[in-house]
């Protein structure tokens, strides 16, 4: 096998090498062979899958039924009962309850005051853990008061609150059904590999058409972006049980269902509360995205900003997005930790068992008396709030003013010596070679099926009409995880191998990380304009964490008597990297890249904004248009874009991994 894989090498550079050869000249030998279709796919090959899917969307809302229950009457259904449960929420914590008998409606209860909500979280925080928890989240919420974010925080919570259950309890359910079927898991595998890659503002147009603009569509489109992880880690956290534990259960003669719900559910609870989690953080990843069909708060605060070009307001809120996030996650976690603990009830009455409850509900109904006569005990004051959006307005422009020259001086040399080469490479490919190539890879990397898996999925993208396009995302994404990874595994294997070092990148990746991706495009906009280079700095930013990450875990997890055995040869520190630490943490670098793709491509769609003309914006046209077909076709375009990237790659990682004795 290894001889294989070693086989493998030269052919798979040499491929590689002609493609790029092929493509730098492709053009201008299609035109000398007067050949432009070798370039260029005929219009007349296009199938109209667009046309299809816009007509079967047409056809679902307008003629689909079950007997008597429409398509549509569904629909409606589902948004009602979305909607009870999240107008509850939003008026307990932004708009208050209000008595609506004429034109003018009357406030019968207020919204929960700040002051009870903050320390609603304060007590939750030290029941899940400890004091410095409670005072962790505490601030968190403080900040949002402080920083005058308060009101478009609590309608984004609300979301976050309604979202969540939805998608846990819906992941949880669909994960059991899978792990009971192992063909219901077959099933689910790709749908979940959809779900994950295709960009969320294709299936916003959908969602649009079926619930309409407002809060429920947004809703929606935010339980669909985040159940996927929760189905997956339930799959495997209840396939990681314990099998002694399963065999206990069945000699307690449990029936099959109280085996998963007493049993295995339970074993299995601190893995499914990191999905949990997961689903919480990518709620919180979609509030500015759900903001464009109808979300309120701090997400369409960002996009407001964005549209406006204002860097202070749109910094204010999405710095707002990243406090909630953390004081959400840690509540989260330690939740998940406080699941997994053996607890003793303490005797007494309910009230003496919960005083942290009962004093909540106490403040809460003493702000809501007094507040009537002390609007302070209901909203911060607004003459008592500090805002940040001066600095970075003044930052940015002080940049601009004494630096024009000189980012335009950066902008003008990677286009020229970087974006072009690369942008005219890939455009000068014929396609016909760039389907065979990658099947002809996919062959050499993990046989037949990934052959037909990456030959079948970029003749889609031919048919569709959307090569050219195609070529540009691969382009823009191809850029900027050269660069990503060109600054992110170095800055990994110094976080490896410089402790303080590594405290100062981890820092620096956790902030860009936890950042909103929208966030991003506000600075670079300012400081470099729109077009290809501004959105290949902020695809970097956005995607630079895995690399860093991948590339740090890879080079500490190196074995320690390999390390001993370099340094007893004689090695140099030099040399000890190249040779031993780097080839012996390839396998988990590649994954890294692989994840910094994913993240590219996702990011992408977002950039649309900023001028570029690929995919992304192929769907965010069709998000403005409402056009189903257009929007489902350019994203499942995307989608098998970051397919065939991430099978390659995870087929590269494993032949690395077989190469170096790491896996059989």
């Amino acid at each position: 096998m290894k001889a294989h894989l070693t086989r493998q090498a030269p052919v798979a550079w040499g491929l590689v090498l002609a493609t790029i050869l092929l493509g730098w000249f492709g053009r201008d030998l299609a035109k000398a062979l007067d050949a432009r279709w070798l370039v260029k796919v005929p219009s007349s090959w296009d199938i109209p899958f667009n046309t299809y899917i816009s007509a079967a969307m047409a056809w679902l809302m307008e003629e689909a039924a079950v007997g008597p229950v429409s398509f549509t009457d569904a629909t409606r259904a589902i948004a009602w009962l979305i909607e009870q449960p999240y107008e509850l929420a939003l008026n307990l914590l932004a708009r208050g309850f209000l008595f609506d008998p004429g034109p003018e409606p009357q406030v019968l209860l207020p919204a929960a005051s700040w002051i009870a909500v903050t320390a609603a979280v304060i007590a939750l925080g030290h029941y899940c853990r400890s004091w410095g928890l409670a005072a962790l989240v505490g601030a968190c919420f403080a900040y949002l008061a402080v920083f005058g974010q308060w009101d478009s925080a609590m309608i984004t919570l609300a979301s976050v609150l309604i979202a969540v259950p939805i998608g846990a309890g819906g992941g949880l359910l669909a994960g059991i059904w899978a792990y009971r079927h192992p063909l219901g898991e077959r099933i689910l595998s790709p749908i979940l590999d959809l779900m994950q890659t295709i960009p969320i503002f294709a299936y916003l147009v959908p969602i649009l058409f079926m619930f309409g603009f407002g809060p429920v569509s947004a809703l929606v489109a935010t339980i669909i972006y985040a159940t996927p992880p929760m189905i997956r880690i339930t799959i495997m956290a209840l396939k990681a049980v314990d099998p002694e534990i399963l065999d206990f259960g069945r000699m307690a003669g449990t029936t099959r269902r109280q085996l998963m719900w007493r049993v295995l559910v339970p074993s299995a609870s601190q893995s499914l509360m990191v999905g949990v989690n997961q689903v919480i953080m990518l709620t919180l990843n979609m509030v500015i995205i759900a903001s464009m069909i109808g979300a309120g708060g701090l997400g369409f605060d960002v996009l407001a900003a964005l549209r406006r070009l204002d860097i202070g307001a749109g910094f204010e809120a999405g710095i707002a997005i990243v406090v909630l996030a953390i004081a959400v996650d840690r509540l989260s976690q330690a939740f998940a930790e406080r699941m997994g603990q053996v607890h003793h009830t303490t005797p007494g009455s309910w009230a003496a068992r919960n005083k942290r409850t009962v004093l909540v509900l106490c403040l809460l109904a003493v702000t809501w008396v007094l507040g009537r006569f002390s609007p302070l005990l209901l909203d911060y004051p607004q003459s008592q709030t500090i805002t940040t959006g001066a600095f970075w307005n003044d930052t940015v422009k002080y940049l601009n003013v004494n630096y024009f020259d000189a980012f335009e001086a950066v902008k003008v040399f990677f286009l020229q010596w970087f974006l072009l080469p690369i942008k005219k490479t890939l455009l000068g490919i014929p396609w016909p070679w760039a389907i065979a190539m990658l099947t002809l890879l996919g062959w050499r990397a993990g046989g037949w099926k990934l052959a037909a898996l990456c030959g079948a999925m970029s003749a889609l993208i031919a048919v569709s009409g959307l090569w050219a396009k195609a070529m540009v995302t691969v382009y823009l994404c191809g850029a900027s995880v050269i660069l990503a990874t060109l600054i992110g595994v170095p800055l990994g294997v110094l976080a490896a191998l410089n402790r303080r070092a590594g405290i100062a990148i981890n820092l620096l990746i956790d902030t860009l990380q936890t950042l909103p991706s929208f966030v991003y495009l506000i600075p670079v906009v300012m400081l470099f304009r729109v077009g290809d280079f501004t959105a290949m700095i902020a695809i970097v930013l956005y995607a630079l964490a895995p690399a860093v990450r991948y590339a740090a875990h890879g080079v500490r997890s190196v074995s320690s008597e390999l390390i001993e055995a370099g340094l007893v040869s004689g090695c140099t520190k030099w040399q000890l990297l190249r040779l031993v630490r780097l080839p012996m943490a390839l396998p988990e670098i590649l994954l890294g890249i692989n994840q910094t793709i994913m993240l590219a491509l996702s990011m992408l769609v977002i950039t649309a904004l900023v001028g570029t003309r690929d995919l992304g914006q192929e769907v965010y046209i069709a998000l403005t248009k409402a056009d189903t077909g257009r929007g489902l076709v350019a994203g499942l375009a995307i989608a098998f874009i970051a397919i065939i990237a991430d099978r390659l790659i995870n087929a590269g990682a494993r032949g690395a991994r077989i190469r170096f004795g790491l896996e059989s």
